[in-house]
């Protein structure tokens, strides 16, 4: 039924409808009204036969998220930024054990300097660590996220993260079509675990590996994200023919059928990105995008395929390596490797911290790409006077204070310049 509701809460009603036996929470912006949503729909009754448990610390959600899945419960738990990283261990762990446990992560950016808006550092940062990652492009497919990711964690026996890109999403109000809970049940039946602690046949999880068979072990974990790619595919078909909607999969293309000029990208930024794109193809401009909605396991055959006809590539990354550049452009540049007559690979980092990311702005951008391609990354809206003023000062002086401060400094000078100049010039 269609509603207007907050994207958090339109999760938490979601969630809900998976039926989860163990929700482990804790509170970090911008996922708290998600676990608040589903906090009250388990106190007034709507989700019954589920466990709330309150716990103290990101870390300490993650570890009775993995005591309530080895005992056979299907778990669920939320994070974000700094909170994804205190539970890193506990991560790795999931990932390790094996067991499906469905996470959602509002993405936000990691300090230091402190920041709440959003970014994609904090997936980024833990893209490694063996979890399938899932990225929503809007408030719609990051409810229906919710569901596939359980289906497939459990088919699959891989902690799946949902990715959602904080306040953008989380905090917006839109019109969401939340399912009936009987569709849900037809798409994803009673979780039956692939290992279950039981008094009656008691078993080790977790034990001591050594060199003879760690490899091995972690070789088990990348075959079955490598052999996860048809299994997520079907699920996404599975869900549409059902739904009536798409949902998932590894990825969208839009306009690329003609395009020799293609925009790869993830989460909210594509429907700013395709608005673009609908401005420049009304001026016959051969662009295109590809939208990445699987992250982990990378689907490089997947990408190839849709890039095959492109001439040029633009990543756009809302993370930054500091030793590298985009993360994703990296793994796309991957992707190129083996193909034959591969596109020029141009890299562009955006939205850190929660900058705005306007039309005007990749409008320019995607046109300056076109015509004059650059080396490495290239940082969207740099305020280049700012930074040229921070080097020299560091450069003057050994001890030139902590950067951002300086920054912060910079920008308060210059605004209070401006209104200044303002003021003299109405008075005139």
């Amino acid at each position: 039924m269609l509603e207007q509701i907050e994207g958090s809460k339109a999760m938490a009603r979601t969630i809900a409808l998976c039926r989860p036996q163990v929700i482990c929470a804790y509170p970090i912006t911008p996922q708290t009204h998600i676990v608040e949503g589903v906090g009250e729909l388990v106190r007034d009754g709507t989700l019954a036969n589920c466990e709330f448990i309150n716990v103290e610390s990101e870390f300490a959600a993650l570890s009775v998220a993995i005591g309530a899945s080895a005992a056979g419960a299907r778990a669920y738990t939320a994070t974000a930024s700094q909170g994804l990283l205190f539970m890193a261990e506990a991560v790795y762990n999931a990932a390790g054990l094996g067991l499906p446990i469905v996470m959602t992560l509002g993405n936000r950016a990691i300090g230091a300097p402190i920041n709440i808006w959003n970014d994609h550092s904090d997936a980024m940062a833990l893209r490694e660590s063996g979890w399938i990652q899932l990225f929503a492009e809007t408030n719609q497919e990051a409810a229906d996220l919710h569901i596939i990711a359980f289906r497939l964690a459990e088919e699959l026996s891989v902690p799946t993260m949902v990715c959602v890109d904080g306040f953008i999403l989380t905090h917006a109000m839109e019109r969401i079509d939340i399912p009936d809970q009987k569709i849900v049940d037809a798409y994803l039946p009673p979780y039956e675990p692939v290992q279950v602690l039981d008094v009656e046949h008691p078993m080790s999880i977790g034990a001591m590996v050594g060199p003879d068979a760690f490899t091995e072990v972690r070789y088990l974990q990348y075959y079955k994200q490598q052999t996860s790619f048809r299994l997520i595919e079907t699920l996404s078909q599975q869900f549409a023919k059902l739904f009536g909607r798409v949902a998932g999969g590894l990825l969208r293309s839009y306009h690329t059928e003609d395009a020799e000029f293609v925009v790869v990208a993830m989460g909210s930024i594509n429907g700013t990105i395709k608005d673009v794109i609908d401005e420049m193809r009304a001026e016959d401009i051969a662009i295109g995008l590809v939208s990445l909605v699987t992250f982990r396991p990378f689907p490089i055959r997947a990408l190839q395929e849709a890039l095959a006809h492109a001439r040029d590539v633009l990543v756009i990354d809302k993370a930054l390596d500091p030793g590298m550049g985009g993360p994703l452009a990296s793994n796309v540049a991957i992707a190129f490797r083996n193909m034959d007559d591969a596109p020029n690979l141009h890299s562009a980092i955006c939205g850190l911290g929660g900058r705005p990311v306007t039309k005007a702005s990749l409008s320019r951008l995607f046109r300056q790409a076109m015509v004059q391609p650059w080396e490495g990354p290239h940082f969207l809206d740099l305020n280049d006077r700012v930074i040229a003023r921070e080097i020299h000062r560091r450069g003057k002086a050994r001890r030139a204070g902590p950067a951002a401060e300086n920054i912060l400094k910079i920008l308060e000078r210059e605004r209070a310049e401006k209104a200044r100049a303002r003021a003299e010039a109405g008075g005139a």
